[in-house]
């Protein structure tokens, strides 16, 4: 019995993992196996200094990324332990994975089975509820991790409130050059390996909706004029990179549940880019406990919709490496 899985099976479950979501389609992860163990870093030279500025944004996105490399290596019979956080000297250094041998798990392969088919969908919902039972068991995917809640913004007040806050993010945003420059250099393109291409954005229909560059992706036909998309709010207890990491985990377990079920989801994360929207949320929304790290919208694609474009991602040979390539001059 070997002490890691094979070549093969690493390179297929990291391909898996760099499906996760990243902010601005980033990919803002580097990838290190070693004889016995898988490692994450966080790659600096991608952080967006305009729109998350502190790189809670990124360590959110490479939280994401290794919750679904543990999904995809348990589908085949790898069970993983994780070490967060393992050397204090370098926070770059996200986490340490042992492997072990275990049983094929039938709800990771179906978990690992949605991520090939999760898209971030900024279209218009149909106004088709989503039912109360599907709604408690996409959230209670997330619920067991420390430190970190999934609550369903209520869909009076609370709703309402949330969406004032987009709208006043929005206006921050838009007189802000630099986060415009910044935005400009990752959407709109059409033959690039990162960042948001215009087949995947759309003309924003509301302020939940981020202006990407040149929209190329069709609105959904949406006969009704309300949709019933339900707000999820993942927030954690710290405010720090471990609850930043351990946000994305959850985000990307809740994500995978809610496309396994079929329903459409997109993260959301401009509101909590602008300091005062963000408190003034964890204030209204949380009573000041907990700290909000991302917002997931949620609901019933339009069924006569196209499929939304998968959306590129870097060579594999460009994220993951041998351990010992590490460099100390700091390269990742």
């Amino acid at each position: 019995m070997s002490t890691l899985p094979d070549h093969d099976t690493i390179r297929a479950a990291v391909a898996l993992a760099v499906r996760a979501p990243s902010v601005h389609n980033t990919q803002p992860w580097r990838w290190r196996v070693g004889d016995t163990t898988v490692h994450l870093y966080a790659d600096d030279s991608r952080r967006l200094p305009y729109t998350d500025p502190d790189s809670r944004e990124l360590v959110v996105s490479c939280g994401a990324a290794l919750h679904h490399l543990r999904v995809a290596l348990r589908a085949v019979g790898w069970d993983t332990v994780v070490h967060r956080f393992p050397n204090p000297a370098e926070p770059r250094h996200l986490a340490a994975l042992e492997l072990h041998h275990a049983e094929p798990d039938a709800t990771a392969t179906r978990l690992a089975r949605a991520i090939a088919r999760r898209r971030s969908d900024r279209r218009r919902f149909t106004s088709w509820e989503v039912p109360p039972a599907q709604v408690a068991a996409v959230v209670a995917a997330g619920a067991d991790v420390p430190g970190v809640q999934v609550r369903e913004v209520d869909a009076n007040g609370e709703h309402a409130r949330l969406l004032r806050a987009f709208v006043d993010a929005a206006t921050a945003h838009r007189g802000d050059a630099g986060y415009n420059a910044e935005l400009a250099e990752w959407s709109g393109h059409h033959d690039s390996a990162q960042g948001v291409p215009a087949r995947n954005a759309v003309v924003p229909s509301d302020a939940t909706v981020r202006p990407f560059g040149d929209p190329r992706l069709p609105e959904a036909v949406v006969s009704d004029t309300e949709e019933a998309a339900r707000m999820l709010l993942v927030c954690t207890a710290s405010d720090d990179l471990r609850g930043w990491l351990r946000a994305g985990e959850v985000a990307s377990a809740v994500l995978l549940e809610a496309t396994a079920r079929g329903l459409a989801t997109c993260s959301l994360s401009e509101p909590l880019e602008v300091t005062g929207v963000r408190t003034r949320i964890r204030r209204d929304l949380l009573g000041d406990f907990g700290y909000p790290q991302l917002i997931i919208r949620m609901g019933w694609a339009v069924t006569s919709a196209a499929p939304v474009p998968a959306t590129p991602r870097l060579p594999l040979e460009d994220v993951v490496r041998p351990l010992e390539s590490l460099s100390l001059s700091g390269e990742q």
